[in-house]
């Protein structure tokens, strides 16, 4: 996850070769990539909410199958997350190798969050709830998002643009308000959601 700005996986201890797991079968490969392809069109077309049965079923494997893969609606969604973190990070760079004014940077960041944010219908909902369960396999994505916010957010309270008091954690948890209300309002495209961002904007940015 390159976007993640400084979050690592802690390091696993190193087995002895004679007990070092395998790869998991190409079948199984196999099995898993497919089911991610479905469970994406699925979600695109219905939502998050779409049952878990009823990706098993579209995907043509049983639903023991696809627990074993995705034990959970959430880990199913982390993983698709993955697909687009590509994009995002491609926004990340565009931003900082274009912008030399941190403030417009910033804008561009929180725009850019909130259209990933909004990869699904429904998606705001479960990272909002990772929050408040450390534990989620959520949690991990959500970080990644709070720290590359942070870097953008620092080099606007550098340039006295952006409110010392402010946190990375703030325009994270702000951005995606504006998703859900936004999707709540007509879908990530709604006339809702430029309003919402410039009342964001006047909430972080210095008067000039």
């Amino acid at each position: 996850m390159e976007i993640h700005s400084g979050y690592q996986a802690p390091d696993l201890p190193t087995m002895p070769p004679d007990v070092q797991p395998r790869p998991p079968r190409a079948d199984a490969q196999r099995n898993k990539t497919h089911i991610l392809e479905v469970a994406g069109e699925a979600f695109a077309e219905e939502g998050i909410d779409v049952s878990m049965d009823s990706i098993a079923k579209r995907a043509g494997v049983g639903p023991g199958t696809l627990y074993r893969h995705f034990p959970t609606r959430d880990a199913l969604l982390a993983a698709l997350l993955e697909t687009h973190y590509a994009n995002l990070e491609q926004v990340r760079t565009a931003i900082t190798a274009e912008e030399h004014d941190p403030g417009h940077a910033l804008q561009r960041w929180i725009e850019a969050l909130g259209t990933w944010m909004n990869a699904y219908e429904g998606l705001p909902e479960p990272l909002r709830a990772a929050w408040s369960q450390p534990s989620s396999v959520l949690m991990p994505t959500c970080t990644s998002m709070v720290e590359a916010s942070s870097v953008f957010l620092e080099a606007a309270q550098r340039s006295g643009q952006a409110r010392a008091a402010l946190t990375g954690h703030d325009i994270f948890l702000a951005a995606l308000a504006i998703a859900w209300a936004g999707a709540a309002s007509g879908g990530a495209d709604s006339d809702a959601r430029p309003v919402l961002l410039e009342v964001l904007r006047s909430g972080w940015a210095l008067p000039t």
